[in-house]
């Protein structure tokens, strides 16, 4: 990810071991729910090809301030580890930078958190410039508060300035300062990034093509969908954060009308706020959207949970009023559900559909379609009959249905949607729409 310091990446081919621990003051979860969290991690592992030699999920009554387990709990994996020949401990959870520490000097393995985990997923596939950017500022600002941990030689001194005196800054001062120095040189960078996003979201605007954001839970079928509807080959496997980069392409609706389909980030449980913080220029598209169609899970035994986390990190971003408006829905993986009894039926915002088989999906275009004209309205427009621009634009962007010509002027008879309407006016101001 790069930055200061001396901060390793995982090892590859270091064998691992993967702790859930729950406490039972905070979660009352199902025996199902303590399976699917010790399952998700384990997948986390294995997305960037760590390979797990013990999981284990712990219930705990009460944690420990310096270690999180409890002594007993600590003892005994630090013998698993070692008859295991385990150099690496995943804890599916929050660590404190003492906890941390603490647990690396007991078990004499390195020690990683959720968050550090999702960070190194993150860090390994970031694509583009942009979301190398994001990643690094992201760790940046979890190493931050964990210099302890994160950085080398810390009880050092520098010695001060002759005429100043005194001890000098210590070496946990000069990399405090130098990350801090970097953070803010990458947020001038974002800040830079932010800005051109929003001159390509302008250009957007004056080409009226109406844009549908797919957001989802991770690995819940967006790329495959957007592949499947856009005829693309954008990376789509069985593994959480598959995608990370937003990728838009274009996509003509049966009506011939054309939008812009828009594949972003999947979320997780307990998405790490840094990353919330560092990725919203990118997530800032789902702003933009016409339509957002979150694309779920429905074969996953923990959908409804899914759901809700998804719902939470729109809020976050400040999609409130969507998201309590309610979301438009893709039911994703239905060819991997046996007893479809169970199955909420389709609804005008729902609908069941397998990306893989293409199931269904034909009723999801006409849901998108049907939400997109859903307020078009009827006008007319004269034109002079040397501008044929207009006329080529609204064939190409909105429903021509009628042309008469008189001795001057083209009249046309047109189906526009607000959003259509609205561009044409930014695009053509000097011609009028009449509401018929």
């Amino acid at each position: 990810m790069g930055g200061t310091g001396d901060r390793q990446k995982l090892s590859r081919d270091q064998k691992t071991a993967v702790l859930c621990p729950v406490s039972l003051s905070r979660n009352k979860l199902s025996s199902d729910s303590y399976t699917y969290k010790r399952e998700e991690a384990i997948s986390l592992a294995h997305a960037i090809n760590l390979e797990v030699e013990y999981s284990e999920t712990f219930i705990l009554r009460q944690t420990k301030p310096s270690t999180l387990f409890g002594a007993g709990t600590v003892e005994s994996l630090a013998n698993i580890f070692q008859e295991k020949g385990i150099g690496l401990a995943i804890v599916n959870g929050s660590l404190t930078p003492v906890q941390q520490r603490n647990l690396e000097n007991a078990w004499k393995v390195k020690v990683v958190d959720r968050t550090g985990l999702i960070l190194e997923i993150f860090g390994a596939r970031a694509r583009t410039s942009e979301g190398r950017l994001q990643v690094e500022l992201a760790a940046l600002n979890y190493a931050k508060s964990r210099l302890v941990r994160c950085w080398t030689h810390l009880e050092r001194q520098r010695g001060g300035l002759g005429f100043i005196g005194g001890p000098g800054e210590t070496q946990i001062e000069i990399d405090r300062r130098l990350i801090s120095n970097r953070i803010a040189k990458l947020s001038k960078e974002l800040a830079q990034v932010k800005k051109t996003r929003e001159l390509h979201r302008e250009s957007r605007r004056k080409v009226p093509f109406p844009i549908v954001a797919l957001v989802g839970y991770t690995n819940a079928g967006k790329s495959t969908l957007f592949n499947r509807l856009t005829q693309s080959k954008v990376f789509a496997k069985d593994l959480l954060f598959a995608t990370l980069d937003p990728t838009m392409r274009a996509f003509k609706l049966p009506s011939g009308q054309e939008i812009i389909l828009s594949d972003t980030v999947g979320f997780i449980s307990d998405l790490p706020t840094q990353l919330v913080a560092a990725f919203r220029a990118t997530l800032e598209e789902v702003l933009e959207a016409d339509l957002v169609l979150h694309v779920r899970d429905i074969s996953h035994p923990e959908t409804e949970s899914q759901n809700q986390d998804v719902l939470d990190v729109l809020k976050e971003l400040g999609l409130e009023a969507v998201v309590e408006e309610g979301l438009f829905e893709a039911c994703n993986k239905i060819d991997q559900v046996a007893d479809r009894s169970f199955l909420r039926p389709e609804t005008d915002r729902s609908r069941l559909i397998s990306a893989i088989t293409g199931e269904g999906v034909e009723g999801l275009i006409e849901m998108i379609e049907h939400q997109l004209n859903k307020n078009h309205r009827l006008f007319k427009i004269q034109l002079p009959h040397d501008n044929g621009r207009p006329l080529a634009w609204l064939h190409a962007h909105g429903q021509v249905l009628g042309v008469d010509f008189d001795e001057e002027k083209t009249l046309l008879t047109v189906k526009l949607s607000p959003v259509i309407r609205n561009r044409f006016r930014l695009q053509f101001p000097a011609l009028s729409l009449s509401p018929l």
